[in-house]
C-alpha cells in the first residue's frame, strides 16, 4: 500500500529497480527464451537444446555449445549492465551481437530461480551459481560440458500478479516456440531441439539452405511457392524469399523481416512488401515473406526499444525503395498467370469424372436439406395440431457429439476427408419431388414454377413474373449454408461426421496453440480437434455440411479468424464470424457448373432464409431487372 512517504523522492533499492527492469523485458516465458537464445547465439554456439515445462512456467532450459563464461565472470553475468559486448557509448553504433545492455540475465534471476552452469574449453572445471528471486549464492566448481547452461524455474513466483496474467500452457508454448522460430530462421547453421513437457518438438538439424527450414516449419506446399528475392544497393543487401501471390495469409504474423540476423518489426518495410504485393492480393489479405537485411550497423540505430524488435533506420526510403523494387522487378520476371489461372477455374483441369462426382455431391446436399426442411415444416404443422407441450421440431440428430458412423462407411475407408452422405439413388427425381412437397407448404413461393439458366458458371438468370433476377450462386448459398449452420448450433444438434482416421494437420507452433485455446470453441461449432503432438493437430470430427471442404485450409482459416479477431471481441460475435467463414468454406463456388436440378433446388431453398437478399457479409445475393425496365432500355415504351 502505498504511505504519505511516497510524496518525497526516494532512492528506489537494487531489488525494486530489477523487478521494474524485468517488467520491461521479460514479459511472459517467452521473453526468457528469447534473450537465452539470442546469448547462445553470440556465444557462437553450434547446438542449442530448449526444454519446456508448462509452457515455460515451470521450467526453461537452454544448453548450449559456445565459448562459456570465465569462471571470475560468472557473477558479474548476474549483475545490471554488466556485459562484454560493448565498453564505450560508441560502440552502441557498432552492435553485431545480438544483445549489449547487459539486462536480460539480471532481469531473468530476479523473477525466478535461477541456475547458471558454464564451462570454457581452457579450463579444467566448470562453475555453477544459483540466484533465488535476485538473492546470488556462492559459485561452486562443478562437472559440466563445454559451454553454458542456464535453468530458469518458477517464473514469476515473487510477483505473483504477473505470473496471474500468464495465459494457458498452450498458449504460452506457442509464444515461446515463435520465438524459437525467428531464430531457427535467422540461423540455419545451428543444431537446435526444442521440448515441451518431455515431448521432441522440433529437431532442426544444421542445415546449408533455409528453404529446408522454411518447410520444417512452414509445410512444403508454401516452401515450393516461394520466390527468391536478391537486391544490393550502396552496401545494402536484401536477400530471402517472397511467397507466391497465392499464398497470402489473414494477418501479417507471416512477415518475417531480419537485420543483421535479428528479427525485427518495422512498419515502413510491411508497407513496402504491400505495395509490391498491390493488385496480386486480394484486400485484408497479406503476403508471406522471409526476407534479410544485412547493413552496416551505423546506419541503423537498435538501441529503441526495450526487446530490439523496432529498430530506427538512418535512411528508411532507401530500403523501401530497395524492398519494393526488388520484389516487383521479381515478379515482373516471372510468369505468373500459369498459377493464377488454376485459381480461376477449378474444374477446367479435373477429369470429366471428378466433375461430374462434385456436381453428384452438391445435388445430394441440396436435396437433403431441402428434404430436411420439408420434415421440419411438417413437423412444426403436426405440432400445431397438437398443441402445446410437444416438440415444435423433430429431432433428427443428437447434440454434438453425434452421428457417429460405423466402421463398415466405405467413404471412411477410401477417403480421410468423405463426402455428404447420398439422399437418394434416383438423384433428379428426388430433388423434382422435395420441390414439390415445399412449393405446396409454401404457395406462395415464386419458386413454384422455374425458370433458370446459368451463365458464366457464376450467375443464375431466372424468369420472373415482373421481369428477372440474376443470382450470384456462391453468395445465395453462402447464405442458406450460414442459416442452416446457426439455427443447428443455436439448438445445440449440429451434426457431426466422425473420423476412423483423424486426418492430421501441420501448422506452425503459434497457430497450432491458438487452436487448442479454443477447443471448447471450436466444439461449439461441430470442429472437433485433438493435439497430435508437435505441431500437428488431429481433426477428429467436423460438422457434416462441411463434407466438402479441405480440412487444412478449413483450419488455416480458422486461425486466421481468431488472431485477426483480437482478445476483447465478444464470444457470440466471434461465433458469428466463424459461422461466416464456415458457411463460405461450405458454399458452392463461382465456376462451379450447376445442373438444372441442382440450380431449382438452391432456388427452392432461397425462399427457406430469413433475408435471402444478402450474403453473411452483406454482400447482394440477387439484382432485379423489371419489365418495365427492360423494356425501356429497348425503346419499347411510349
Amino acid at each position: 500500500m502505498i504511505t504519505d512517504v511516497s510524496s518525497r523522492i526516494q532512492q528506489l533499492s537494487a531489488s525494486v529497480i530489477n523487478k521494474i527492469a524485468a517488467g520491461e523485458v521479460i514479459e511472459r516465458p517467452a521473453s526468457v527464451v528469447k534473450e537465452l537464445l539470442e546469448n547462445s547465439v553470440d556465444s557462437l554456439a553450434t547446438r542449442i537444446d530448449v526444454e519446456i515445462e508448462n509452457g515455460g512456467a515451470e521450467l526453461i532450459r537452454i544448453v548450449d555449445n559456445g565459448e562459456g563464461i570465465h569462471p571470475d565472470d560468472l557473477e558479474l553475468a548476474v549483475a545490471s549492465h554488466a556485459t562484454s559486448k560493448i565498453i564505450s557509448a560508441e560502440d552502441l553504433f557498432q552492435v553485431r551481437t545480438m544483445g549489449f545492455r547487459g539486462e536480460a540475465l539480471a532481469s531473468i534471476s530476479e523473477v525466478s530461480m535461477f541456475r547458471i552452469r558454464s564451462k570454457q574449453a581452457d579450463q579444467p572445471l566448470g562453475r555453477e551459481m544459483e540466484v533465488h528471486g535476485g538473492l546470488v549464492k556462492e559459485p561452486q566448481a562443478c562437472g559440466c560440458p563445454d559451454g553454458t547452461q542456464i535453468e530458469v524455474r518458477e517464473l514469476f513466483f515473487n510477483t505473483p500478479v504477473r505470473r496471474k496474467f500468464l495465459k494457458t500452457q498452450s498458449t504460452e508454448f506457442a509464444h515461446i516456440s515463435e520465438q524459437f522460430t525467428r531464430i531457427a530462421l535467422a540461423n540455419p547453421s545451428l543444431h537446435l531441439t526444442l521440448r515441451h513437457n518431455g515431448k521432441l518438438v522440433h529437431d532442426l538439424p544444421a542445415a546449408s539452405d533455409l528453404r529446408e527450414r522454411l518447410e520444417l516449419f512452414f509445410g512444403s506446399e508454401l516452401a515450393n511457392n516461394l520466390i527468391t528475392v536478391e537486391a544490393e544497393h550502396a552496401g545494402t543487401r536484401i536477400w530471402g524469399f517472397a511467397g507466391h501471390p497465392n499464398q497470402h495469409k489473414g494477418t501479417r504474423k507471416n512477415q518475417y523481416l531480419f537485420l543483421n540476423g535479428r528479427w525485427i518489426q518495422d512498419r515502413s518495410l510491411q508497407h513496402a512488401l504491400g505495395e509490391a504485393y498491390r493488385g496480386l492480393v486480394m484486400v485484408g489479405r497479406y503476403p508471406v515473406a522471409f526476407l534479410f537485411l544485412e547493413m552496416d550497423p551505423e546506419q541503423v540505430d537498435v538501441n529503441v526499444h526495450p526487446t530490439k524488435a523496432e529498430v530506427r533506420f538512418q535512411d528508411s526510403q532507401v530500403l523501401y525503395r530497395l524492398l519494393l523494387s526488388s520484389i516487383r522487378n521479381r515478379f515482373l520476371s516471372m510468369d505468373l498467370d500459369s498459377k493464377f489461372s488454376l485459381d480461376k477455374r477449378p474444374d477446367d483441369n479435373l477429369p470429366p469424372q471428378s466433375t461430374r462426382k462434385d456436381s453428384q455431391l452438391l445435388q445430394q446436399e441440396l436435396a437433403t436439406w431441402a428434404k430436411q426442411q420439408l420434415e421440419q415444416r411438417r413437423s412444426e404443422e403436426i405440432a400445431n395440431e397438437q398443441g402445446p407441450g410437444q416438440l415444435p421440431f423433430p429431432v433428427t440428430a443428437d447434440p454434438v457429439s453425434s452421428p457417429v458412423h460405423d466402421a463398415d462407411e466405405p467413404e471412411l475407408l477410401q477417403d480421410n476427408w468423405p463426402p455428404a452422405p447420398a439422399s437418394s439413388s434416383s438423384g433428379g427425381p428426388a430433388v423434382s419431388s422435395h420441390l414439390t412437397d415445399i412449393a405446396q407448404t409454401h404457395p406462395a413461393s415464386p419458386a413454384a414454377e422455374i425458370r433458370a439458366m446459368q451463365v458464366h458458371d457464376c450467375y443464375l438468370v431466372v424468369e420472373t413474373t415482373d421481369g428477372i433476377t440474376v443470382i450470384d450462386q456462391h453468395a445465395l448459398h453462402e447464405r442458406i449454408m450460414y442459416e442452416r449452420l446457426r439455427e443447428r448450433i443455436l439448438a445445440g444438434s449440429v451434426e457431426i461426421q466422425k473420423l476412423l482416421i483423424p486426418i492430421t494437420v501441420d501448422l506452425p507452433a503459434r497457430e497450432t496453440g491458438i487452436l487448442l485455446d479454443q477447443t471448447d470453441l471450436l466444439n461449439e461449432l461441430g470442429i472437433q480437434i485433438q493435439d497430435f503432438g508437435g505441431n500437428t493437430i488431429a481433426l477428429v470430427g467436423y460438422p457434416r455440411m462441411m463434407a466438402k471442404a479441405d480440412p487444412q485450409s478449413l483450419l488455416q482459416d480458422v486461425v486466421e479468424l481468431l488472431e485477426s479477431s483480437g482478445r476483447k471481441v465478444e464470444r457470440r460475435d466471434l461465433i458469428d464470424k466463424m459461422l461466416h467463414m464456415m458457411a463460405c468454406k461450405a458454399a458452392i463456388k463461382a465456376g462451379q457448373r450447376l445442373s438444372l436440378e441442382e440450380m431449382e433446388s438452391l432456388l427452392a431453398q432461397r425462399h427457406l432464409c430469413d433475408d435471402h437478399h444478402h450474403c453473411p457479409h452483406g454482400r447482394p445475393t440477387a439484382l432485379k431487372l423489371t419489365r418495365s425496365e427492360l423494356d425501356r432500355q429497348f425503346g419499347r415504351l411510349g
